[in-house]
């Protein structure tokens, strides 16, 4: 019995130094960090934009075709105005796309970073020089897309999509593509 408790004091106290001795992250590596993130900041960016126009893309691609349908005489101002609807789309869905990547990016991809390097790394990658660490961190870029992609599509997809239903309308409306109901009504007349 004795032995039992003495073995259950000492695992508990196991337990306990090697929770002390846990590395917390610096300050110093957290600004390191943040540093690293200002400058993938256009990547970050970069990927954003990327999600929130591919949709758009998608759209006009389908538009595309569907105007092949159209008179000649009436196609070109119709690609103009679709166009537009497309820029409008884009104009209001990538702000609200890269605000959120920004704003998750710390969370999602700085622990990443605070986990896989350490100070000194972080130093060689911020200076951006031709090393090993280098290539780690480049082989990184995917797991940090991944995350970010994740939480970034979570959070983006509802107002997202809201305003996809609106474009994939406004377009069909200006093709003539009524909505399934309404079409079977159009068609009778």
């Amino acid at each position: 019995m004795i032995k039992t408790a003495a073995l259950a004091t000492l695992l508990a106290f196991a337990t306990l130094a090697s929770a002390q001795t846990a590395p917390a992250t610096s300050a110093a590596k957290k600004a390191l960090v943040a540093k690293v993130l200002q400058l993938q900041q256009p990547g970050i960016d970069a990927m954003a934009t990327q999600i929130a126009e591919q949709p758009a893309r998608q759209m006009l691609a389908q538009a595309g075709q569907a105007l092949q349908r159209v008179p000649a005489d009436k196609r070109e101002a119709l690609a103009r105005d679709i166009e537009a609807d497309v820029r409008k789309y884009a104009e209001e869905a990538t702000p609200l796309v890269k605000a959120a990547a920004t704003r998750l990016a710390p969370g999602a991809i700085g622990p990443l970073l605070e986990e896989r390097f350490t100070e000194d790394e972080l130093k060689q990658v911020i200076a951006l020089l031709e090393s090993p660490v280098n290539r780690k961190y480049q082989q990184m870029g995917g797991d940090m897309q991944r995350a970010l992609g994740e939480k970034l599509g979570a959070e983006v997809r509802a107002p997202v999509e809201a305003k996809m239903r609106a474009l994939e309308q406004t377009v069909g409306k200006r093709l003539g593509i009524a909505p399934p109901a309404a079409g079977a009504s159009a068609a009778k007349k």
